[in-house]
Formats: C-alpha cells, structure tokens, sequence
C-alpha cells in the first residue's frame, strides 16, 4: 500500500484525539434533546435545541478526521491486508458487542426486523434507502458503514492521490469540496423520500469528506497549509456549526459546515508539530478522546436504557437536567468499560505487528 512521504508523517497529534470527543460529545447532546425529557418545551428543551441541534455534524467532522489520520499515520511498507486487518479489529468488536446489546433491547421492545439486524450487523445498513434499516438497532453505526466502506478504498485512494504533484493537491481539494457541495443539489434528481438518505447516509456520498481528510494530511505533510491558526479555525468552525441551522435540510448537516470543519483539522494538526499549548492535550481530554469511539457507539444505549428504566417519562428542567447527566454518566462508564473490555484487547489481539510503532494519540479516529 502506498504511504505518504512526509517528515511529519510519524509524529503525535494529541490534540486530535482530545478533539475528537468533543466531535462526539455533540452527537450525543444531539440525541438527548431529541429524547421527550421535559415538561416545559421553552425551557431546557429549548437551550438543548439550540446547543445540539447540528449535532449531527459531528459526523462529518469524523469522517475528514478519518481520512486525514489513517493519511497521517499510513507508513511505507504497509499492505492492503494488513491495514484492513487493523481496520477490522479496531471497528468491528465494539460494532458487534453494542449491536448485540441493542438487538436485546429491540427483541425486548418487540421492534426489530430480520433485515435490519442482518444488515446493521453486516455493517451494510447504510447502503439501503430505509430508514428502519440505517438507523435500526444502535442508530449510530450506520457511519461505520460508510467508514467500512472507505476503509475497503482507503489504499486505492492514497496511491492515486499520493502520484499527484505537489501544485495539484490545493485544487483537487476544492472540488472535492465542490462535491460535497454540490451532493444536495444531485439530490433533487432522486424521489423525495430519499433526498435525506443520499446526503447524509449514501456512503459514496459521504467519501468526499473522507478524501478531504486524506487531502489536508497531504497537503501539510507537504508543507502546503495555508498557516490558518487555530483559534480563527475554531471560531469559524463554531459559527458554521450556529449557522448551518438556518440553512436548507439538504445543506444543512454537510455542505454547509464542511469547510471549516475541514479547515480546523490541519490547523489543530500543525498547532501541535509546533508544540504550541492546547487544552485539547491535556490527561482527561486525551482519556475522552481515546474512549471517544466507544463512548459513539454506546451513548444511545445508554441513553434508551436511562429513559426505560425511569419510565420514559417527562420531567421538570432541574430533574430533566438531572436525567441527562445520568445518561452521561452512564454512557461514560459504558464506554470506559467497552474500550478496555473489548476495543484494546480486540486491537493487541487481532491487528498483527506493527512495521512501526504508532502513538495511540495518532491512530486513526473512528466515526461515530
């Protein structure tokens, strides 16, 4: 497999793993304030609403994130094999485990179906249009579906866009922004009724956030980056994430956040090969980070499990504050456990010998 050729391809990016939780963090304020807690809809409901509403942009900041570490830390020597081996062993046994576990609480509910527990476990959910597929038993791993998928195109894409000349990387990551631009518009060519699943679920869609991420580790491997600072990064990165709510469905949750969302990846990237200073860096943000794809796939769960167990009921504000923290906690120690239980022991077990040793700040990052 090819591998790019940069002097900073094998240092730490700790930041990015820190980064990475707030990523997730949003998905899931987006999922409580989408669950009936309160009362009063003016109060709390109201606050969360506005917090968490493009939550669901955590998503695509994942999968740029995606495309730019596994870029970051690909090495020369590697195969196909070994890498999709890696790949398996680092998604897989927490994909299965949180699907068991959300098949029990689906059989116990009474709402599960054969083909969306035969996809779902297949990691091919995303690639049928329905909604009760995609988002059946633990809704967030549709995105490991679309992330299986780039991983299966990860080698190919990385040698075609490792023989591009330096002056052609810039270029071709405009249009790669383009396109994802340009995906709800393409949309409006399908029936209604799959406008949404093509923007947002459609893995081949959703591939152009992922070569954007392999494009901007290029591009500052190469010493191509445009020396955009973090914090211009992070606040334009936040008033499209506010802003984005405004805008039509179709761009609300992608094209419309997607470039500086992008941006802040490589900005934080190189703030860290400079060694600047960065909360993202510190002891509990690094453990949020790496519990950070486990805490993805756990959180709903935890979330689901909180809401039975209480009666799903509605709450006051205080107490309805309350419930959400218990759901937080919940998911954290869920996450905590799953990642020790399964992820690490799944990787030492099952990702074969390194050609070269990786920090565990600057492995590839998981979507959601």
């Amino acid at each position: 497999m090819a591998s790019a050729q940069a002097s900073g391809g094998d240092r730490r990016l700790p930041s990015l793993t820190g980064l990475r939780f707030i990523a997730a963090f949003a998905v899931f304020g987006l999922h409580v304030s989408a669950t009936k807690l309160f009362v009063d809809p003016q109060g709390a409901p109201g606050v969360l609403n506005y917090l968490f509403r493009q939550g669901a942009t955590g998503v695509s900041f994942f999968f740029v994130l995606s495309g730019f570490v596994l870029c970051w830390s690909a090495r020369p020597g590697d195969t196909m094999r070994r890498f999709w081996r890696r790949r398996a062993a680092k998604v897989y046994p927490n994909h299965f485990v949180t699907a068991l576990a959300a098949l029990m609480l689906a059989v116990v509910a009474g709402a599960v179906t054969f083909s969306a527990a035969s996809t779902n476990f297949l990691l091919l959910q995303a690639w049928v249009p329905d909604e009760k597929i995609f988002y059946g038993l633990n809704t967030p791993s549709w995105s490991l579906s679309c992330e299986a998928f780039f991983y299966l195109c990860f080698p190919l894409l990385l040698r075609a866009f490792d023989r591009l000349p330096r002056r052609g990387l810039w270029p071709v990551t405009v249009a790669a922004f383009a396109a994802v631009c340009l995906m709800p518009l393409v949309a409006l060519a399908l029936p209604d009724n799959l406008h949404y699943w093509f923007v947002y679920v459609f893995p081949v869609a959703r591939m152009f956030e992922f070569i954007i991420g392999i494009l901007l580790a290029l591009i500052l491997q190469n010493d191509l980056w445009i020396r955009l600072p973090v914090l211009p990064a992070a606040a334009l990165a936040i008033a499209a994430y506010f802003a984005s709510g405004y805008l039509p469905l179709g761009f609300s949750y992608v094209a419309g956040t997607v470039v500086p969302l992008a941006l802040l990846i490589p900005a934080v990237a190189a703030s860290d090969l400079r060694g600047e200073r960065s909360f993202l860096r510190n002891r509990t943000m690094i453990w949020l980070g790496e519990v950070s794809f486990a805490f993805y796939l756990v959180h709903q769960l935890a979330i689901r499990i909180v809401d039975r167990a209480l009666g799903d009921r509605a709450w006051s504000d205080p107490a309805g504050m309350l419930v959400s923290v218990l759901m937080l906690a919940l998911a954290l120690a869920g996450s905590w456990a799953l990642y020790r239980i399964v992820e690490v022991p799944a990787m030492a077990r099952f990702a074969g010998r390194r050609t070269a040793p990786v920090p565990v700040a600057a492995q590839p990052v998981q979507a959601t």
